[in-house]
């Protein structure tokens, strides 16, 4: 397995991830990072967007991964048609989309790469509602089941059981054997990449973890799930009410949070960290990571994006094998 080689996927053409990309490349973390970064995307775009934003930089393009150069942005390129170097997002970049990531999970197989990195993609114009999101999606390009979304930061992260799906829907996803073996592939996956064993809290669904039905999602579900995995010697605990669970005196204790639907964590975590965190993908054969932000198309071309996801990201895939 080459653990020294990023793919980097540009997603979106008309998103700020180009602009965070470019004030990367232009910092000391870049010059220091031993890895061997390649994008896959169009130079053409590429080159007409660092014109827009004002970013002078050299691209080394390539067609294999075997030429690629420690402290160059390398890229492999895949045509794309345009007219402007920033538009509105709408379907007609979708093939274009699709071959970058057909074209990146290819160089993985063929290469036995480990470490993927996605730009953010439009799930009204690219997923069309085919998939709740581009774990996902992913999960379906490298036939891969039971993906687990952890957005991660070094002090908290935190996982919801089920992801872009309406809450209306939610409770009846709510289910021990989910809970159980989203929980058992975090405890792994911290183990095996981060080299600890973290300990892990479970939310309710319900607020202050009660209901007015005669058996609640926690009696059913959560608490024989709790049980389970700690006759596995998994160090997790709960329910906890989400209500007050996030309180700095509460957050200490754990390293991971896992909440039954996607906001009751994600809201949390944003507004305690901001863009100081990433999006991974456990459950692949390889380590996917989305920095932890969208298209941001209100702000495209203005060069007044936050990139610290990026810079997570990056320093994250530096520190696994």
């Amino acid at each position: 397995m080459n653990s020294k080689i990023i793919i980097i996927v540009l997603g979106e053409p008309n998103s700020t991830f180009s602009e965070i990309l470019f004030k990367y490349f232009k910092s000391l973390k870049f010059k220091k990072n031993k890895n061997k970064l390649i994008l896959i995307g169009s130079k053409e775009l590429l080159l007409k967007q660092m014109k827009k934003l004002n970013y002078k930089l050299y691209i080394n393009e390539i067609n294999d991964v075997k030429y690629a150069r420690v402290n160059f942005i390398n890229l492999i390129n895949v045509a794309y048609s345009f007219n402007k170097a920033f538009s509105k997002i709408s379907s007609s970049s979708n093939e274009y989309i699709e071959k970058c990531f057909e074209l990146a999970i290819k160089l993985i197989k063929l290469n036995k790469l480990n470490k993927l990195i996605n730009g953010p993609i439009s799930k009204t114009h690219f997923l069309k509602k085919k998939f709740p999101g581009i774990t996902e999606y992913i999960g379906f390009k490298t036939k891969s089941k039971n993906q687990v979304m952890l957005i991660y930061n070094k002090e908290l992260s935190v996982s919801p059981l089920t992801t872009h799906i309406p809450i209306k829907y939610v409770a009846k996803y709510v289910k021990r054997k989910k809970i159980v073996d989203m929980t058992t592939k975090i405890n792994e996956f911290y183990n095996s990449k981060l080299r600890r064993l973290p300990k892990i809290a479970i939310l309710g669904l319900n607020p202050h973890c009660e209901s007015i039905d005669n058996i609640s999602e926690e009696k059913k579900e959560i608490i024989p799930a709790i049980n389970y995995l700690l006759k596995k010697k998994i160090r997790v605990s709960g329910p906890y009410s989400a209500d007050t669970f996030f309180l700095k005196k509460n957050i200490k204790n754990f390293d991971v949070v896992i909440g039954m639907y996607h906001d009751q964590v994600l809201t949390p975590i944003k507004t305690l960290f901001k863009f100081d965190a990433i999006n991974l993908t456990i459950g692949l054969p390889f380590v996917k990571v989305t920095p932890d932000h969208g298209p941001n198309s209100e702000m495209l071309g203005k060069n007044k994006s936050d990139p610290t996801s990026i810079f997570c990201a990056l320093d994250f895939l530096a520190k696994i094998k």
